[in-house]
């Protein structure tokens, strides 16, 4: 029996996700190596680049992507979370696949997993996330891709994306995360991202602090890796932020020895560690293609984008009964202490003479009573609500930690009611709203402020 992407979709759904319900013994490698044996193993088909790190892992794939399509190259790329469509997870560079391409792919893994479902090693249950990479192997495969770029999911030694054999592994910056699941230590998080690196495959890596470098420098010395650190090969990098007739940018300068000039391009993915990922991704590029000119590169990280990343639009109910014609929305997935200081950052570069609106909801496991610190004396109106209907929301420690910092806010149960709500509000005020906390609060904003444009 053959299914339609949506009917895949749905089916996909019915396995266990650990995006919605997190859980311990999820993975398994052998499990995926099964899976994609019994498909013919499309996964070795594509040259490809893997990308781990706590934090940036989707910026720098981006960056990969788009400098490689620049290039000439059809580069597929797979990577999470998707923001309004699934087939963000799975798509070229810059367009998603012809509907055909899924639905080959999703009728060739439900008919193959039909038959050997009951073959599974060790009798496991097979998740949501190991059926969707195997999809996108098929994807890659079927599109007859030049390259690809896929992302790790959760950790990097046990992840699904784990059964690739790249041209280059990438990991970025290293922080405290997931430690129910990785380990409560930076070394022991460190381990399972450097469980990517592989025998005689060079990697790339982020600075990093001390205990993290030894870790990594220990696993490419096993695996008779080349290792390169960021720092060794940054000279300088420098960010300007600018406001133009069509538009906000950054513009950024990287030198470096891996390039014959000093890299000059202007951005919309905004804040300095978007410049330490443009190094990263042109650096990972120049070493696997060194042919790819730095005009090339340029053109690539200038043209990346990211949803809900430092994302600016308009706020669709500009009225000029308000004088809010050019009313601005910043919708922007941070979800962590560090994550949305940076965004407060880029932030303050754009609008610190401007009022300011916040918007805020964030899952159960966040830092709130940290996060929550971060907004006292900046926003004038602060609206609290819940990240959507897929990811449980700590109501009462999310409240509590806002009067914790003394900030006065209104809560509304309701997201729907409460994103429309703030975006009147912040006409009305004349304010730029931000609206931030997570990837799921702003999926939910990007899709239902669409019906008010």
């Amino acid at each position: 029996m053959t299914k339609t992407f949506a009917e895949f979709l749905t089916w996909v759904d019915s396995f266990l996700n650990f995006e919605k319900l997190p859980q311990k013994n999820m993975f398994w490698l052998d499990t995926m190596e099964f899976l994609c044996s019994m498909l013919n193993n499309p996964e070795a088909c594509i040259p490809s680049y893997h990308v781990a790190g706590s934090k940036g892992k989707g910026s720098v794939s981006a960056m990969i992507s788009s400098i490689l399509t620049e290039a000439g190259k059809k580069t597929g790329i797979y990577a999470s979370p998707h923001i309004e469509d699934f087939r963000e997870r799975i798509r070229l560079n810059d367009s998603f696949f012809p509907d055909e391409i899924y639905e080959k792919a999703a009728s060739e893994l439900y008919e193959k997993f039909s038959l050997i479902k009951d073959k599974i090693p060790n009798n496991r249950n097979v998740t949501w996330f190991e059926l969707v990479t195997v999809f996108a192997f098929l994807c890659m495969k079927l599109a007859k891709v030049d390259e690809a770029v896929f992302e790790v999911g959760l950790g990097g030694r046990l992840d699904a994306t784990n059964v690739i054999k790249p041209q280059i592994s990438i990991i970025n910056t290293i922080e405290l995360e997931h430690t129910e699941f990785l380990g409560d230590t930076l070394e022991k998080i460190a381990a399972e991202k450097a469980g990517i690196i592989k025998n005689g495959i060079p990697v790339l890596c982020a600075t990093q602090v001390p205990e993290v470098k030894k870790v990594f420098k220990t696993f490419a010395e096993k695996n008779n890796s080349q290792i390169i650190f960021a720092e060794e090969i940054r000279k300088s990098i420098d960010c300007k932020y600018l406001t133009e007739n069509n538009g906000k940018f950054m513009q950024v300068k990287i030198e470096s020895n891996l390039f014959v000039r000093p890299l000059l391009f202007k951005t919309k993915m905004f804040g300095s560690v978007q410049a330490d990922n443009a190094l990263l991704a042109a650096s990972a590029v120049k070493i696997i293609h060194p042919e790819i000119t730095e005009e090339i590169i340029e053109k690539g990280l200038s043209k990346t984008f990211l949803p809900a990343r430092f994302e600016i639009i308009k706020n669709p109910l500009n009225d000029r009964r308000w004088n809010s014609e050019n009313q601005e929305i910043v919708i922007d997935g941070a979800h962590t202490v560090k994550s949305i200081k940076l965004t407060l950052d880029t932030f303050e570069k754009f609008y610190s003479a401007k009022k300011a609106h916040l918007l805020f909801a964030c899952a159960a496991d966040k830092d709130v009573e940290h996060i929550a610190c971060l907004f006292s004396n900046r926003f004038e109106k602060v609206t609290l609500t819940k990240p959507g209907n897929t990811k449980t929301c700590n109501i009462q420690k999310m409240k509590g930690a806002f009067s914790n910092a003394k900030i006065n806010f209104n809560f509304t149960a309701d997201f729907s009611v409460a994103i429309k709500n703030a975006s009147e509000e912040a006409i009305k005020d004349n304010a730029v709203l931000l609206v931030t906390g997570s990837f799921y609060l702003a999926s939910e904003f990007k899709k239902i402020i669409k019906t008010y444009s």
